[in-house]
C-alpha cells in the first residue's frame, strides 16, 4: 500500500494537466525508472562451496558397500608400481571400496588402479596437513575403506599429521578389522613398528644417505619414529626402500643399531626392498617377494648392543645376519627363514664386510 501511496502522490501533477494519456506517460515513466534501480541492484549469488582442507577423487560408485577383506601387507620398494602387488591388494578388498592415502600429489592411482581390479571404487584422499587430519570426513572416509594405500612422498608429514589424530585411530581401527595395507617409499617407511621419519630433513636437504649415517649415527637426520599402525605382523621391525638403487643398506644397518643402543629391544629385524620388488605379507607371516626380474628383498636381524654407536663416531656393529630373497622366492616372518641365502654383516664405519655363514638352499 505504501507503494501505491507513493506512485499516486508522484502522479498528482500529471493528472493536473492531462488526463488519462498524460496518467499513462507518467505510469511508463515510474515503472522505467523503477526498473532502471532494479536492474543496477546486484544479483542474488549462490554460497560458494566450502573449501575443505582435503581433497578427495572417486572413480566408481558413489556409495561405499559393506564386504569382508582379508588382512595382507603389500610392502613396496618404491619406482615404478607392480600390477601384481595391487591385484593382490585388490583380491584382499573382496570387491569393496579402494583407498589411496596421500600427504600431496594428484588422483593419479585411481585411473591405473581401476583397470586392474573388480572393484565397488577407488578413490584417492590427500591430507596435506594437521587440519585435514582432524576433520570428520577423512576420518569416516578411511573407516569405510576395504583396502588402503599409503603412497610415496615424505613420510615426515604422515608422522607430524597424523600421529594423534583421528586420522592414526582410523588406521589403527582399520588394521584390527583386517583391512589390507599397502606402502610404496615413504608410505613402505611407515608400516612397520619403527619408522625412519625424516622428520628433521630440512626443505633443501639431499636424502639422507649410508655415507652420512655410517659415519655418525646421530647425525640430525636420523630420526626413528614409534609405531603408527600397529600392524602386528610387522612388530620389531623397520624397513627402507629404493634400497640397492640409491645404496641404503649402510642407513638401514645404522637405524638398527640407534634401536638396540636405546635399550628398547634386544632384538632388532629390518627389511630392505629395492624399486619395482615388493613383498606380499600374509597376517600369518608367509610372505613372497614379487618384481622384476634379478630384483629381491633383503631380510636383517641384529641383537645385543652395537660395539660403538655414538655421536660424532663411526658406527662399529658386527654379527648381523642378512638373508637375500630373490623375486618369486618366499620367506617366513614368524621364523625369520626363507628360500636364499644368508651372510654375516660386520661394520666399521663406512665399511661394510659379508661373509657367508649359511650356504643357499639346494635347487629345486
Amino acid at each position: 500500500m505504501k507503494t501505491i501511496a507513493r506512485w499516486l502522490s508522484a502522479l498528482s501533477p500529471f493528472l493536473i494537466f492531462s488526463g488519462a494519456a498524460c496518467i499513462l506517460c507518467a505510469l511508463c515513466a515510474l515503472w522505467g525508472e523503477s526498473s532502471l534501480h532494479a536492474s543496477a541492484l546486484p544479483p542474488t549469488q549462490s554460497p560458494s562451496p566450502a573449501v575443505t582442507p582435503y581433497q578427495y577423487f572417486r572413480l566408481g560408485s558413489p556409495t561405499d558397500i559393506h564386504v569382508h577383506p582379508r588382512a595382507g601387507y603389500a610392502l613396496m620398494g618404491g619406482g615404478t608400481d607392480i600390477d601384481d602387488a595391487f591385484r593382490w591388494l585388490c583380491n584382499h578388498a573382496d570387491g569393496g571400496d579402494f583407498l589411496v592415502l596421500r600427504a600431496s600429489g594428484t588422483d593419479a592411482y585411481n585411473p591405473y588402479i581401476q583397470p586392474l581390479c573388480h572393484l565397488n571404487s577407488v578413490a584417492t584422499l590427500i591430507i596435506p596437513t594437521r587440519a585435514a587430519a582432524n576433520d570428520s570426513f577423512v576420518a569416516k572416509t578411511i573407516t569405510n575403506a576395504s583396502a588402503i594405500f599409503i603412497s610415496g612422498g615424505d613420510q615426515g608429514k604422515y608422522i607430524r599429521n597424523w600421529t594423534h589424530s583421528p586420522v592414526q585411530t582410523a588406521l589403527r581401527d582399520a588394521v584390527k578389522r583386517g583391512v589390507p595395507f599397502g606402502g610404496t617409499s615413504a608410505g613402505l617407511a611407515v608400516l612397520g613398528q619403527y619408522i625412519y621419519s625424516a622428520q628433521n630433513d630440512k626443505p633443501d636437504d639431499p636424502d639422507l644417505t649410508s655415507d652420512k649415517a655410517l659415519a655418525d649415527p646421530f647425525y640430525r637426520q636420523v630420526v626413528i619414529a614409534p609405531d603408527l599402525l600397529g600392524i602386528p605382523i610387522l612388530r620389531g621391525i623397520i624397513t627402507d626402500t629404493h634400497f640397492d638403487t640409491r645404496h641404503r643398506e649402510g642407513r638401514l644397518l645404522v637405524f638398527m643399531a640407534r634401536i638396540l643402543a636405546s635399550g628398547q629391544t634386544n632384538t632388532i629385524r629390518a627389511i630392505g626392498v629395492d624399486e619395482r620388488n615388493a613383498v606380499l605379507v600374509d597376517p600369518d607371516g608367509h610372505a613372497q617377494v614379487v618384481g622384476k626380474k634379478g630384483g629381491e628383498a633383503d631380510f636383517y636381524q641384529a641383537s645385543g648392543k652395537p660395539q660403538q654407536c655414538e655421536p660424532g663416531k663411526p658406527l662399529i656393529f658386527d654379527s648381523i645376519r642378512k638373508q637375500i630373497i630373490p623375486a618369486s622366492k618366499i620367506f617366513d616372518l614368524r621364523s625369520w627363514e626363507g628360500d636364499g641365502p644368508v651372510v654375516s654383516l660386520s661394520v666399521h664405519g663406512s665399511n661394510i664386510t659379508a661373509a657367508m655363514s649359511e650356504p643357499p638352499p639346494a635347487p629345486q
